[in-house]
């Protein structure tokens, strides 16, 4: 064997090595999707869920233009300052808790006690990005959280990648405040879940109509589980306070009171 034949036989295994190597597969960190909401009626409206899911870095990259400030005049009706999530593609198509059906890329979110066509600044206070949105969905029905927003929103506030921050919200309610819509009037519910079983959600559910026999309780499910809506006859918010108050339920599962004007 020539001497060059010799170092090429000897050069090959490091090279086989070497080439291995490079078809290595890297490792990402996975990052769970975001939290979800509720619904208007009796059908389920798109977001309700008790764990997190809200960063999706597959979720295309839509470039994203924050629209105007909105025309409101004098101070908002509510500050509050808490954690935030987002959601997108799982719940994109299905309708929201204003009838229209969800659009990830629209600068909406889901809060629980705002009434429905809202404006909110939303400040993410990791970033001091902020953007204005408008309440169309109920959620997020996760403990802690304040406000769900679109991806659009999400990827506007710099939360996309983070999945939950903390963040402030500014608030204007539709009409002069002491419309009926305001804060605190309203109609209100009494949204329970997620169950994990349907016979848990049912039970409740019974147990609910014999206690409040003129309220309207419905059992329906969800992507995280089953939950359980009680509207009462008179809904408004001190009635669904008290319902609220009157619900113990093991594990997880907890009452969510909820407006759904």
């Amino acid at each position: 064997m020539s001497r060059h034949r010799f170092a090429f036989a000897v050069m090959l295994p490091a090279l086989t090595l070497a080439v291995t190597g490079c078809h290595r597969k890297h490792v990402r960190a996975h990052q769970p999707p975001p939290p979800p909401s509720s619904q208007s009626s009796g059908n389920y409206s798109g977001r309700d869920t008790h764990a997190s899911r809200r960063t999706s870095p597959s979720a295309k990259a839509t470039p994203v233009t924050p629209p105007a400030e909105p025309n409101v005049h004098g101070k908002p009706v509510l500050v509050e300052t808490g954690v935030a999530s987002w959601y997108g593609p799982p719940y994109a198509g299905r309708k929201g808790a204003d009838g229209k059906v969800y659009d990830q890329n629209a600068m909406t979110a889901a809060h629980r006690t705002l009434p429905l066509g809202s404006m909110v600044r939303v400040t993410n206070l990791s970033t001091n990005q902020s953007a204005v949105v408008k309440i169309t969905d109920r959620g997020p029905f996760v403990k802690g959280r304040i406000i769900d927003l679109s991806l659009a929103a999400a990827k506007a506030t710099g939360l996309y990648r983070m999945g939950v921050a903390k963040v402030r919200v500014e608030a204007w309610t539709p009409g002069p405040s002491t419309a009926a819509n305001a804060i605190p009037g309203g109609r209100w519910c009494v949204q329970v879940g997620a169950f994990d079983s349907e016979k848990d959600a049912i039970k409740l559910k019974d147990q609910m109509m014999r206690r409040y026999r003129t309220a309207k309780v419905i059992e329906f499910p969800g992507p995280t589980g089953h939950w359980v809506r009680i509207n009462p006859a008179h809904p408004d918010k001190a009635n669904a306070d008290e319902v609220a108050a009157s619900i113990h339920v093991s594990g997880d599962v907890e009452p969510y009171l909820v407006r759904t004007d």
